[in-house]
């Protein structure tokens, strides 16, 4: 088990909502009536601002998952990973287990696959994503990662993103 706060919870979920708002957009414009993604978001955002975790914040990471699966391309359905991974984000587990990386890192990860894909695969586009996303972490999610196991393989080029993200922060 490791230490993990509420505040921390907070800050990390508020991050992931930041990240995953980077690619709602390519979400939106493939999908423009469903709202699930934007829903995750927003209730992420709503925790971080000191709402309660409840059922419906959960729910809305489930609903953003399933709206990936009926995403109408893959950078669309990475968009909606990265809202799901935003709400989710509120339900980090305190195990020091490499896989509660992917719950932190998400978000970002997911975020910048979609962007990549957007534009073709242009491996600039996602390193881009990437940068901004480690100048833009609060200082939870790297103190948080620094109580974690290293990003563990695995996952395709979301799991690259997310090593190659968790490096930076702990760097």
């Amino acid at each position: 088990m490791i230490e993990l706060s509420e505040s921390e919870l907070r800050e990390i979920a508020g991050y992931a909502a930041d990240c995953a708002g980077r690619a709602l957009s390519i979400f939106e414009q493939s999908l423009p009536a469903d709202t699930r993604p934007r829903d995750a978001i927003e209730a992420a955002y709503a925790f971080a601002g000191g709402g309660r975790r409840t059922a419906a914040l959960r729910q809305s990471a489930w609903a953003a998952f399933r709206a990936a699966g009926e995403a109408t391309s893959p950078a669309a359905a990475d968009a909606a990973r990265a809202a799901s991974h935003a709400a989710g984000a509120a339900y980090l587990h305190p195990l020091a287990d490499a896989h509660q990386v992917k719950h932190v890192l998400g978000a970002a990860a997911h975020a910048a696959r979609a962007e990549e894909l957007v534009t073709g695969e242009d491996p600039r586009v996602g390193a881009g994503t990437l940068e901004w996303a480690r100048h833009h972490a609060p200082s939870a999610v790297t103190a948080v990662l620094g109580r974690l196991p290293a990003a563990p393989p695995g996952g395709g080029r979301v799991g690259e993103f997310i090593r190659d993200l968790d490096a930076a922060l702990r760097a």
